[in-house]
């Protein structure tokens, strides 16, 4: 069995953002040279998330709107206990933990074995610093 690994780096320039990084992802599977098995791909950060879902415009606005009314941005420590710490991204761990971690997808004759309209995002809640993507590919 095959294992590969790495790493995608992002430094997203807004707060809350969604970025496609499904071609970033194909070339990973692509390097790892495995044409049947499995791919993991996760946020390595507390503040951030990946996702499957459909790469249209009004679908990520709606995602922005609800995740602010689930979990709205206050950088003060009256709603959030979290940003009694010093920080101000009680927001940010709330929508990652809604919005998930990772996301496995098999691989199939070397390619992601999606459903119509897949695509892998990055979702970002706590933007404007560096931030790593775990790829992790094993299979034959």
């Amino acid at each position: 069995m095959k294992s590969h690994r790495e790493y995608l780096a992002f430094n997203v320039p807004k707060r809350m953002d969604f970025v496609n990084i499904t071609s970033q992802v194909e070339g990973v599977l692509e390097r790892s040279g495995v044409r049947e098995g499995l791919l993991l791909c996760n946020a390595m950060h507390i503040t951030a998330s990946v996702f499957i879902n459909d790469d249209e415009s009004g679908l990520h606005d709606d995602y922005r709107r609800w995740l602010e009314k689930l979990a709205p941005y206050d950088p003060s420590p009256n709603t959030y206990r979290h940003n009694r710490t010093g920080e101000d991204n009680g927001d940010a761990h709330h929508k990652r933990q809604i919005m998930g971690r990772e996301v496995v997808v098999a691989v199939t004759d070397g390619k992601l074995d999606f459903g119509p309209w897949e695509q892998i995002f990055y979702g970002e809640f706590d933007g404007r610093r560096p931030k790593r993507v775990l790829v992790k590919v094993i299979g034959e």
